[in-house]
């Protein structure tokens, strides 16, 4: 008889190691490798003997649904990231920054849907019945018919659900704190978070409920525990924000049902989350238009259109190496956007320090913001505020020309919406609007950019031999 053999397992990232190590070689985490048994739980090896299966029904792809495929909540922010609402038999996954609103935004969601009629039950592993209760009398929400249970065994909440009807909504909060007595492992290790989601998942596929699981994150940002939970589930969703500000982004970035990189905007408040209908405001309402170095970018996060402002800030350096600090974009575009502004249009910021941010601490992750943040810079350096009334987009290539981008009568219409009258976007844009009060300038090379804010002089310093 084959000896068995145990596995050593990295609890932090999931790597498999053949012995036990100090360090993981997948993460470099220390004394985080646990030995675990490969015949125990789900995914067990040869050692147990396997049981004879049964056929399955095969079906069509044609045919009726019996009932509404999605549950909407009311809460039209929520309903947009979703993809109009959650989609029943479905598992999403929520994760977030500690105390950044997860079970607040949850409880007004379960309320919502109980009042709509629906069975919700919640199901809390990290505080106690009464700590709940307190957080839905704060939030008007305890009227509202949801049921409460905390309990993390994952055998007693399945055996819970099935007891009476068939529920519509089920939160976890968290998969985290689940256990399983099939699984020889500490709660929140990689086994048991496998193990609970894999049978939570496989309930809510079984009985048509929607299963919203509450993930923790790690210092990254990413979700904590084995990987394979996102490519288990059918939507994932993070909920970010700075706690300096009082918005929160609740941002798709896997969802099987519906359209990815929607966001949806909260407003925190003693009440709990407030809807934010139109983001750009919020994101525009401390703007100093007189100020040099701050350009409004017209960018679109899924199918929505949102204005933020871009601030730069070109400063003289002391040191031998000029510092360059990013907060709300990539910092290798940010070197790219440098390297162009200085090959194609003379413009010298090697000895100059560069601060770029995103107001309201907002992230911007489509090459759109190009032409904002080129702008920005040569308006910071030269010392010159840009037109208030005026948006900018547009992707810069390495050869100095402006590309186009997708969705520009979105942003127009959105910029004009919002009182601005101007607009500079690449030449050859597509679906340009007419604009009843305004203008759009195009632009062919980020040149055309330098020349159009400080004019045909230079705006840095320049090499003797050049003058």
């Amino acid at each position: 008889m084959a000896k068995t053999r145990s596995h050593f397992i990295c609890q932090n990232c999931g790597a498999v190691h053949s012995r036990w190590v100090g360090k993981c070689d997948g993460c470099g985490a220390w004394n985080t490798i646990i030995e675990e048994d490969p015949t125990a739980g789900i995914g067990g090896g040869p050692g147990k003997a396997p049981k004879k299966g049964r056929p399955v029904t095969l079906t069509t792809l044609s045919g009726e649904i019996e009932e509404a495929p999605r549950i909407e909540s009311g809460i039209s922010e929520l309903d947009r990231v979703t993809g109009g609402g959650f989609v029943r038999g479905s598992a999403v996954l929520i994760g977030g920054d500690p105390g950044i609103g997860k079970s607040t935004l949850l409880m007004q969601a379960a309320a919502a849907l109980a009042r709509r009629g629906n069975r919700v039950i919640y199901v809390s592993g990290e505080e106690a019945v009464a700590q709940v209760r307190l957080r839905a009398q704060r939030l008007n929400a305890a009227d509202a018919g949801v049921l409460l249970a905390a309990e993390t065994n994952v055998e007693d909440i399945l055996a819970t659900l099935s007891e009476d009807k068939r529920p519509d909504l089920v939160i976890i909060d968290s998969i985290q704190t689940l256990w399983s007595d099939v699984a020889e492992a500490a709660p929140g290790t990689v086994t048991q978070v496998r193990v609970g989601a894999q049978a939570m998942i496989r309930f809510a596929k079984q009985t048509g409920a929607t299963v919203v699981l509450v993930g923790h994150v790690t210092k990254d940002g990413q979700i904590a525990g084995p990987r394979v939970v996102e490519h288990m589930v059918d939507a994932v969703m993070y909920f970010e924000g700075d706690r300096g500000h009082h918005y929160r982004i609740m941002r798709t970035v896997k969802n099987r049902f519906g359209p990815t990189d929607e966001i949806g905007v909260f407003e925190m408040s003693d009440r709990g989350l407030r809807e934010v209908a139109n983001p750009s405001e919020l994101f525009l309402g401390e703007r100093n238009e007189k100020a040099p170095g701050a350009a409004v970018f017209a960018g679109i996060e899924g199918t929505r259109p949102v204005l933020v402002e871009v601030q730069a800030l070109v400063a003289p350096t002391s040191l031998g190496t000029p510092r360059r600090a990013v907060v709300g974009w990539d910092s290798s575009r940010l070197a790219m956007i440098l390297a162009v502004l200085e090959a194609h249009c003379r413009v010298r910021l090697g000895n100059y320090d560069v601060y770029l941010n995103v107001a309201g601490g907002y992230r911007i992750s489509e090459p759109a913001a190009d032409v904002a943040v080129a702008a920005a810079l040569v308006s910071s350096l030269a010392g010159q505020a840009l037109p208030k009334e005026c948006v900018y987009f547009g992707e810069i290539s390495l050869s100095g020309a402006i590309r186009p981008v997708s969705h520009t009568g979105l942003r127009l219409k959105e910029a004009e919406k919002l009182g601005f009258q101007a607009a500079v976007l690449p030449s050859g844009s597509a679906e340009i609007p007419k604009s009843s009060n305004g203008s759009w300038n195009s632009i062919e090379s980020l040149m055309d950019l330098v020349v159009r804010i400080a004019g045909s002089k230079h705006v840095g310093p320049t090499d003797p031999d050049e003058e």
